[in-house]
């Protein structure tokens, strides 16, 4: 995954995929959350997350409410620039894996499919025994 960066695709340096990227992916996913849930699904340390969230919220991309019911929590939320630049980084994401994909040829993209499918529901089975225990 780290070569296919070099691949076919420019990094503009302003957002990284452990960083904004990220966290605008999961919040257009969940919907809102909680700094800890976004740093915790990233594997990422609460001052990277908050560095994250500055650069977001300096771009008008987020917004940061205290939480009603406990006000020791922040809500975080993403504003209609922010779905708007998430679902445009959906698509360019889309875009480069079809490209790649039909690149590969057929045998070899099912086959790539099949392999990452199978990735992630280890890491789903792991992450879920992880935290059984």
């Amino acid at each position: 995954m780290i070569e296919g960066r070099r691949f076919g695709r420019r990094h503009d340096g302003r957002e990284s995929f452990m960083g904004e990227t990220f966290v605008l992916y999961y919040l257009e996913k969940q919907g809102s959350a909680v700094p800890g849930e976004i740093s915790d699904a990233m594997g990422i340390s609460s001052a990277r997350m908050a560095a994250a969230l500055n650069g977001l919220d300096d771009k008008g991309y987020i917004t940061r409410e205290i939480d009603k019911e406990d006000r020791r929590k922040i809500i975080v939320n993403l504003t209609a620039a922010g779905k708007q630049r998430a679902h445009q980084l959906i698509k360019e994401h889309m875009s480069h894996i079809s490209e790649m994909l039909e690149m590969l040829g057929e045998a070899d993209a099912r086959e790539y499919v099949r392999i990452m499918v199978k990735i992630a529901q280890i890491k789903e089975h792991t992450y879920k025994r992880g935290s059984d225990e």
